[in-house]
């Protein structure tokens, strides 16, 4: 069988058509795999490393507004809709999954015109524009969340599936990810990072709490800054004479999260759909930030199904400070049974089979 990937921009939408590629080269060891994407998109980095045959096409994303761009975009999408259709007829998928980014378009509805089963996966609570979009077309719609079903046209083509995550979350020995980790096992342990790449609002917060609380002992943290913003606040730790210690370590980036996560008795973070999905594959109670710049602000829709569902306290941008981040996090660490409810709550959201269950429904159309 020949299977045709999609999707590009954001680890959000690579990272899932990665997992669903591993799962399909797991289960059928000659499936013949393409993944398309852009040439500049982050998609171009990550997937030849993971061995799959990789091609691009020329698209770009389509301004909000009439404008000199929006003229350049919708130039670049027929040439799109042209690469795509040259793609689909030399490599002659027997399905096309597209996991969302503006790539799909062309991509995914060239397929659907030429009668091939289409999928897409939708990871957010509020679904992207492509997708709503594709969702005319497919012949299935997955979503993560229950909440996304409202927002397509065509709710009976929609099957709720979950994220596909990396199976290394769900393989952690958590005796030796505290060895490792070095992490004490009878103190809370908060972890807290800006999605991968930073974001600067819970960096300033974060300082405020590291600042106060870096004479005691009630708690450890990891706070992990994004490359692009460790220097400035390792500076303004220095500015205020903070010296860290082993119970709170501040990383530009941390290559050992699954061992973090699994370890965690609160995470602090922004609502992307991959790091939720991890964290309530686990059960993992947290303090969430959604980001307020991102498309179609889905990070707050993201985060308020699990504030819905118990699992998670929000906190918006807008309203962010050190003290009221601090006070939250007190709150909750000096509450067990109040963290003990939320972890409970994490895990009945979290979906530990999301990728097998969507490659049972890709065989399902093709087989």
């Amino acid at each position: 069988m020949r299977y045709l990937i999609t999707g590009g921009g954001t680890g959000g939408h690579i990272y899932p058509a990665l997992a669903i590629a591993n799962e399909i080269r797991k289960r059928h060891k000659n499936a013949k795999i393409l993944y398309v994407g852009t040439e500049k998109g982050l998609e171009s980095e990550l997937v030849p490393r993971e061995g799959y045959e990789f091609r691009t096409i020329r698209v770009k994303g389509m301004p909000r507004r009439i404008n000199k761009e929006a003229f350049i975009a919708l130039k670049e999408l027929f040439l799109g809709l042209k690469d795509a259709n040259r793609i689909i007829k030399e490599f002659n998928p027997d399905i096309v999954i597209g996991t969302g980014g503006y790539v799909c378009g062309p991509v995914v509805y060239k397929a659907s015109k030429k009668k091939i089963p289409t999928i897409i996966h939708e990871q957010n609570a509020f679904p992207g524009i492509t997708n709503k979009i594709l969702s005319r077309y497919v012949d299935k719609v997955l979503v993560t969340f229950e909440e996304s079903i409202k927002y397509f046209k065509y709710p009976e083509k929609v099957i709720v599936t979950g994220n596909p995550i990396r199976k290394s979350i769900l393989e952690v020995d958590l005796n030796k990810a505290y060895r490792d980790l070095n992490v004490n096992p009878n103190v809370p342990f908060i972890l807290s990072f800006g999605g991968s790449g930073g974001q600067k609002k819970l960096n300033d917060a974060m300082l405020y709490v590291i600042k106060n609380n870096i004479s005691k002992d009630h708690f450890q943290i990891f706070h992990v800054t994004g490359k692009r913003f460790y220097e400035d606040f390792m500076n303004r730790l220095k500015e205020e004479r903070v010296k860290l210690n082993n119970n709170i370590r501040v990383f530009p980036y941390f290559y050992d999260m699954p061992k973090a996560i699994n370890i965690a008795d609160l995470v602090i973070t922004s609502a992307g759909a991959i790091t939720l999905a991890e964290i309530s594959a686990v059960g993992i109670p947290s303090i969430l930030i959604p980001k307020g710049y991102t498309a179609e602000n889905h990070q707050e829709y993201n985060a308020r199904v699990f504030e819905q569902n118990g699992a998670s306290l929000v906190i918006l941008e807008k309203d962010l400070t050190g003290d009221k981040l601090e006070k939250a996090i007190y709150t909750l660490i000096k509450d067990k049974k109040i963290l003990e409810n939320m972890r409970k709550n994490s895990k009945k959201i979290g979906r530990i089979n999301a990728v097998d269950k969507i490659v049972d429904i890709i065989d399902s159309l093709i087989m």
